[in-house]
């Protein structure tokens, strides 16, 4: 299916693990400025912010409630009058679809109180309150706008597998966004084209003279986010297109894993029992709890030398005496990794620095090894650059242990860098072909069979076609390999296939991904089953072929089969990677 042309504007919704918000400029503002993009102020006490909570509140009958903010608070309140336990609270849950190849449309996914919805319903429900929002917010501007109009942009991580990103464009048709409206785009690479565009005034780390993104110049975009860090690496070419020079990767490393390394801390100070019942049943105090945190944490920074103090609930350390008989502030002093670096005095935590930048140690440091491998390889040796985005990259503590790490690399940031997602995610809405070349993230092929050879092919794959012929079954016939360069809009191999019975009257496909290079055989450990498509043929015999082309140059996977002796009679398969 063919994307929407005769769009009026390019709405994106930048789905984030902490964060969610959204994004819109009409085709003739992007014409005139691509940077004069419209969105919307959300606000919770102190913080005011150009996104949202990432949590979502159902009712006792699954029924959506409430999004964002909103959706903390209302939470909140119903814990404080104990009217809570019938709801379905969702906070941070996008992580739960990081790097699962086996993914189902059936997937539940688990609430704060361990209840369970299935995930289809729940991320739809979040695109869809995103989308009628930002209809609301567009139709105040622009009155006559129907969603015939818009052409939607989604954001994924450029390290999700194939299936993962099928699962979000399943929820954002559910969510009412029409299947050809929709692209999905990838976030470093959105916030590598929004970043051509900033004045270079606004980029922190840029000297007087240095030009980042002139053609030909390579830069690597890390993107770390609250629940990812991305990487992607790009050379500008002398058109301004984007050549991908290495493949996407990164690993769980957000933003969000700090926040988790706190609550841990807390959870070793007074028990993980006293915790957990804590946030149960004063859910209000425990979200006020992490905003102050996730305040006070963007001022860290390595060079940081004093206390650093929180207001924490007086409810936690009466939960605690509770139980144990005495305060928290008289519990620290029995616990030695805690004694001289931690005091608790009544509605106060005081965290000595070196123990405040500790909660940063497993996520940052991570990432930086990370990086700094990718060095190594012989793509990436020579890119001078990184650019920084993503709301995690604001972090001063992330930003001086990335220079730490790497010394010698220009290091480079946007103002504002976590909305450098969002903002390119309109950009790349107005003009998807801007990225010209990408590398496979996997080497992807089809389940075959081909002759046997003897004392080469297991004697369990060997079996008898039709006319006669010995041939191996369970083959990987590879049509793209990891790394390579696959060009925009064109299908990289096409590959004919004839049936193994005579009275076949359709061909079915199955695609397989692999982390190798050159797999033998689709039941090899590194092989994964991502779907299957199916082609009607005509006729019958075995000498009837079918081809097969895919396209992985766009952010998704494509294909197109026909009978070989009908060409013009194309038929576009479909993926179906959930099962």
């Amino acid at each position: 299916m063919s994307l929407n042309e005769d769009y009026l504007l390019v709405a994106a919704i930048d789905f984030g693990t902490a964060f969610s918000g959204y994004a819109f400029s009409t085709r003739d503002d992007f014409t005139k400025d691509p940077l004069k993009i419209q969105s919307n102020i959300w606000g919770a006490g102190n913080l005011m912010s150009q996104k949202t909570s990432t949590c979502v509140l159902f009712d006792g009958n699954k029924k959506f409630h409430s999004f964002g903010f909103d959706a903390e608070d209302n939470y909140s309140g119903l814990a404080l009058d104990n009217k809570h336990h019938g709801y379905y609270f969702f906070k941070q849950f996008k992580m739960m679809l990081f790097d699962k190849m086996t993914l189902k449309r059936r997937f539940m996914l688990e609430d704060a109180m361990g209840k369970k919805m299935p995930a289809m319903d729940v991320f739809s429900a979040c695109i869809r309150y995103l989308k009628d929002h930002m209809l609301t917010k567009c139709q105040q501007q622009l009155p006559d706008t129907s969603e015939d109009d818009i052409r939607w942009v989604l954001t994924v991580p450029a390290i999700w597998n194939d299936t993962s990103k099928q699962f979000m464009r399943e929820a954002a048709q559910k969510a009412g966004i029409p299947d050809h409206c929709l692209l999905i785009a990838l976030e470093p690479e959105a916030a590598s084209l929004c970043c051509r565009h900033l004045p270079m005034n606004t980029f922190q780390g840029i000297s007087k003279g240095f030009v980042p993104f002139a053609p030909r110049s390579k830069y690597l975009v890390f993107d770390a986010g609250g629940g990812t860090v991305d990487i992607t690496v790009h050379e500008v070419q002398d058109n301004n297109s984007l050549r991908e020079l290495f493949k996407a990767n990164g690993g769980n490393w957000g933003g969000t894993y700090i926040e988790k390394a706190f609550r841990n801390m807390l959870a070793e100070i007074v028990g993980n029992d006293v915790m957990d019942n804590f946030q149960a049943t004063n859910m209000m105090d425990f979200i006020d709890l992490l905003r102050e945190f996730e305040v006070k944490k963007r001022n860290f920074n390595s060079t940081m030398s004093q206390k650093i103090t929180f207001k924490v609930p007086i409810a936690l350390n009466v939960d605690f005496k509770a139980k144990h008989g005495k305060d928290i502030k008289d519990h620290i002093a029995t616990k030695s990794q805690y004694k001289e670096n931690v005091s608790w005095v009544s509605d106060k935590l005081r965290l000595a620095s070196e123990t405040a930048k500790g909660l940063f140690h497993d996520a940052c440091y991570s990432a930086a090894k990370h990086l700094k491998s990718l060095f190594d390889e012989g793509q990436v040796k020579d890119v001078p650059m990184i650019l920084m985005v993503g709301g995690f990259s604001e972090s001063a503590m992330l930003q001086d242990i990335i220079k730490e790490f790497l010394p010698n690399k220009k290091i480079i940031i946007p103002a504002d860098a976590g909305l450098a997602v969002l903002k390119g995610a309109v950009i790349f809405g107005h003009d998807p072909s801007v990225i010209q070349v990408r590398r496979c993230r996997y080497t992807y092929g089809v389940r075959s069979s081909k002759p046997f050879k003897e004392g080469v092919h297991p004697e369990s794959k060997k079996f008898i076609d039709d006319d006669g012929d010995v041939l191996c079954s369970d083959m990987f016939d590879k049509h793209v390999e990891i790394g390579q360069p696959v060009e925009y809009g064109k299908s990289q191999v096409a590959e004919s296939y004839c049936p193994t019975s005579k009275a076949a009257t359709r061909m079915t496909f199955e695609v397989f991904a692999s982390s190798e290079r050159d797999p033998t055989f689709v039941t090899e450990p590194s092989c994964k089953k991502l779907g299957s498509l199916q082609v009607d043929i005509a006729g019958s015999g075995t000498n009837r072929s079918v081809t097969v082309e895919m396209s992985f140059s766009g952010t998704e996977l494509h294909v197109q089969a026909h009978e070989t002796r009908t060409p013009d009679r194309r038929t576009t398969a479909k993926f179906d990677f959930l099962g």
